[in-house]
């Protein structure tokens, strides 16, 4: 099969290098890095000068179909001439180098019992290379086997190029108002590993200063979120309302916070709905910001900056929802605006929804006649990789092409079409002038005026309707079924 897909690779390239043309794709808008500012490596992996890139930095139709961390920085040749060709791009969208060198890294000393016994034992890093069994006190203990794996690509950093875990310097470890402050054992929660306490609770949050950093110096204990160095404050989060069917009940019911504070079920649709109970909770010390503050910030791609709003104070990434998100997001600002972006979920005023929850959205079948050309064209998505007429009748048909789209960043599912809006209900229509119920259409448990999309809609909508479906249309809004659109 490798041998196949070199060939086709070879013959891509070809067609694309004699036609003269670098074909960008839809990812690169905005800021593509130029060839020149990439350092594509050497010519060193058993696959160079095959046809095809072979190094895991690069993504695109350009690419082996197999790749391996061995060969990253290793088939410069082939890499160039794709990525010159734009049948492929970094993966990352723009960053133009790849892990930090071996140079840049702190590999620490070999303290650790393991160290120099082939295997890299230090939990900040990953791959085929690295022990079976990570332990966070050795934590930068095994500093001969590490760098020998980093070398030769077998282990790269978790963390995507941060060469070591925060300096205790960097952390606040806040007082010794604890009642179990200095007992040898680090109490704060924020913190695990075998110099914790075996019991941890809220109230000790940022309350153990000379134990945490004592442990944390001697490698025994770490930030559990791999290198946040201070919790939120009261100050710096945006709590939200009381519109959930909990609020005020004496639980915390936001899913973002966590301790003996919060409820014992927790969902998606209370997400900053229950104000008075979680800063309650939270100044009494019972409940605390999951991860100090962010939604996994380890697990979050925030992209770069390349859009045209980026730096603007403001999140324009479509993934996040909250009172410092723009008002208006679009999917071509997918991953650029990481800046804005992580700034606000930091502070609380921005919630990461996740990859458009591909996994529990329905993209149908490939019914379409458009099916299969490149294009999504189905209206229940937004975004530049979607085409520009769109056809009810094409609704769930073209099934391939969208998820593919969608998995590139190059389109978003329209909010109302996503499975956690509806969830989200009831909705506040209060503000919104829906008309009579003049039309003929009206009271059939479809929304016909034409000012509102969504699943609850009718299929054909006509300006004859518009205001004229009153009941209908606002109990689907309320519902969460449809949302407006103009007006």
């Amino acid at each position: 099969m490798r041998a196949i897909s070199h060939v086709m690779a070879t013959g891509l390239l070809g067609l694309a290098l004699m036609a003269g043309t670098t074909m960008p794709s839809l990812a690169q808008k905005h800021t593509t890095p130029a060839a020149s500012t990439i350092d594509f490596g050497d010519d060193s992996s058993d696959w160079a000068n095959d046809g095809e890139c072979d190094d895991p930095r690069f993504t695109g139709e350009g690419a082996a179909s197999e790749l391996v961390d061995a060969d990253r920085m290793k088939d410069a040749t082939d890499c160039k001439a794709a990525f010159e060709a734009g049948t492929v791009t970094l993966k990352d969208g723009g960053a133009t180098t790849t892990a930090t060198a071996a140079t840049e890294i702190d590999f620490g000393d070999d303290s650790s019992e393991w160290a120099k016994d082939g295997e890299c034992d230090d939990p900040r890093f990953e791959g085929t290379g690295t022990a079976d069994e990570l332990v966070d006190a050795d934590r930068l203990k095994d500093a001969t086997d590490c760098q020998a794996a980093f070398e030769a690509g077998t282990v790269t950093l978790k963390d995507d190029g941060t060469a070591t875990a925060a300096a205790s310097t960097d952390i606040d470890f806040g007082d010794d108002s604890s009642e179990w402050a200095k007992d040898g054992e680090c109490d704060d929660p924020r913190f695990t590993g075998a110099g914790s306490a075996t019991e941890l609770v809220d109230a000790d949050l940022m309350k153990d200063a000379t134990d945490c950093k004592a442990a944390f110096e001697a490698g025994t204990v770490t930030l559990k979120d791999g290198g946040s160095t201070a919790v939120a404050t009261l100050a710096d989060i945006d709590f939200g309302d009381d519109s959930s069917e909990w609020a005020k009940d004496g639980e915390c019911d936001d899913p973002r916070f966590e301790g003996t504070g919060a409820a014992d079920e927790l969902v998606d649709a209370d997400r900053m709905k229950d104000a008075t109970d979680c800063q309650a909770a939270f100044e009494a010390g019972t409940v605390t910001l999951k991860d100090g503050g962010s939604t996994p910030a380890a697990a979050i791609d925030y992209g770069n900056d390349s859009s045209e709003w980026a730096n603007d104070g403001e999140c324009d990434d479509p993934r996040f929802t909250g009172k410092g998100v723009a008002s208006t997001t679009l999917a071509e600002d997918i991953k650029k605006d990481a800046t804005d972006c992580r700034e606000a979920v930091e502070a609380g005023r921005a919630v990461y929804n996740g990859e458009q929850q591909a996994a529990a959205f329905d993209f149908g079948s490939d019914f379409s006649k458009w099916a299969n050309d490149g294009e999504c064209d189905d209206l229940r998505f937004e975004g530049a990789g979607v085409d520009k007429k769109l056809l009810s009748e094409d609704l769930m048909g073209d099934a391939t092409d969208c998820r593919t789209l969608l998995d590139e960043g190059k389109i978003a599912i329209r909010l109302v079409y996503t499975p956690e809006y509806a969830a989200g209900a009831p909705y506040d229509s209060s503000d919104i002038d829906f008309g009579d119920n003049s039309s003929s259409y009206s009271n059939d448990d479809e929304c016909d005026d034409p000012r509102f999309e969504g699943p609850g809609t009718a299929t054909t909508l006509l300006d004859s309707d518009r205001l004229a479906d009153a009941d209908d249309c606002r109990a689907a809004y309320e519902a969460g079924t449809i949302v407006l659109i103009e007006g």
